[in-house]
């Protein structure tokens, strides 16, 4: 009797022996290094399900957040910890002909939100909310993204405005001809297309938009401008102890820095923390083939999302956390939005936001404080 090989358990089975010689490969890597940072001069984006995590450590460490960058995400704490929620209410990602999307003008329930937010706060959970009125955002939606419609993201605009956040703090921008995306200026398929890896060429480049409403003015990149290093590190040593050899924390075991060239020598510099969305990650296995070859999408998003020719000529050091599919649970290697790690996703106690501010925390060890 001939045995039928389905792709999918195939997949599963190459994913689950990889898992000791990946772990090994981590442990070889170098710790992130010790940079000049104020870490009050923190920001964070992120895409999709990098957006909702980009918001969430927003609100959870709200201290030391300067700004956002939110793409195609919603407000805080939008799932309120059900699965059903997130995909239905919160995007429509639980079929693909979206039939089941609940998605509204008002399906957030914000108000539920802003409620969740100060209980969290009143339990010492995440910072003071009153902290992200102080924030500087950018909202950004696709006039054709199905997956997470535009009145999703309005809804966090109504968020932050609940919290005191003052309207010209907020940029909220539309792309008319958007699909799902992180748009580009020249890289990926056509703008409306809503196709992995989620990066198109929208003549829009979000990256500079992001970097620009968060910091100011931004000096343009210089053709003779030596690059940065992009840098792989062993993300495993930041996860809680705790939960650093459990494969339900959807964190892979190694991540990418960008790192300017000003910034290793020592000059101050600033943190952007870059958060890809589902099926971006590095260890990601499409099912089509890569224009480029390859397997996986390694640092497709790393390399294509727009931010390293700015962050040399600024001096940012980016962060790329990486997270991974679990299977069963988070099968497109998404950010824990919606509860996948456990009850406390949304706030310092998850293990995902923990491991972002540690991995925060080590990169500004280094700041030299400046004589009086």
């Amino acid at each position: 009797m001939r045995i039928q090989r389905h792709p999918v358990i195939i997949g599963l089975a190459l994913l689950l022996l990889a898992l000791p010689q990946r772990a090994m490969a981590a442990d070889t890597l170098a710790a992130l290094p010790a940079l000049n940072i104020d870490i009050r001069e923190t920001s964070v984006s992120g895409i999709s399900s990098g957006g909702f995590m980009a918001v969430q450590l927003q609100v959870a460490h709200s201290s030391i957040i300067k700004g956002a960058g939110v793409v195609a995400a919603g407000p805080y704490y939008c799932s309120q910890g059900s699965a059903i929620t997130a995909t239905t209410a919160c995007s429509c990602t639980l079929d693909p002909t979206h039939s089941l999307c609940s998605v509204s003008p008002d399906s957030a329930k914000v108000p539920a939100l802003v409620a969740a937010t100060r209980k969290f706060a009143a339990n010492k959970w995440i910072d003071d909310p009153a902290g992200v009125a102080q924030h500087r955002v950018l909202s950004l939606a696709g006039g054709k993204d199905r997956t997470v419609p535009a009145p999703v993201v309005a809804q966090l605009g109504a968020y932050y405005a609940a919290l005191g956040m003052p309207a010209d703090q907020l940029s909220a921008v539309g792309l008319a001809d958007a699909g799902h995306t992180m748009p580009t200026t020249d890289y990926g398929a056509a703008c409306a297309i809503t196709q992995e890896p989620y990066l198109n060429r929208c003549n829009y480049d979000a990256a500079k938009a992001i970097l620009t409403w968060i910091y100011g003015p931004l000096a343009a990149p210089a053709p003779a401008q030596k690059p940065g290093k992009l840098i792989k590190f062993n993300q495993r040593a930041y996860i809680p102890a705790s939960s650093r050899y459990s494969w339900a924390n959807g964190l892979d075991s190694t991540a990418w820095l960008y790192l300017p060239e000003r910034c290793a020598k020592g000059e101050a510099c600033r943190l952007h923390i870059a958060l890809h969305g589902c099926r971006q990650g590095q260890t990601y296995l499409p099912l089509h083939g890569l224009p480029g070859g390859g397997t996986y999408y390694g640092t497709t998003f790393v390399e294509h999302a727009g931010y390293n020719r700015w962050a040399d000529a600024n001096g940012i050091a980016v962060l790329y956390p990486q997270a991974v599919s679990v299977p069963f649970k988070n099968p497109n290697g998404c950010w824990d939005w919606w509860g996948y790690s456990g009850e406390h996703f949304a706030d310092k106690q998850g293990v995902q936001i923990a491991t972002l501010r540690a991995m925060v925390d080590r990169l500004a060890s280094g700041r030299k404080l400046t004589p009086p």
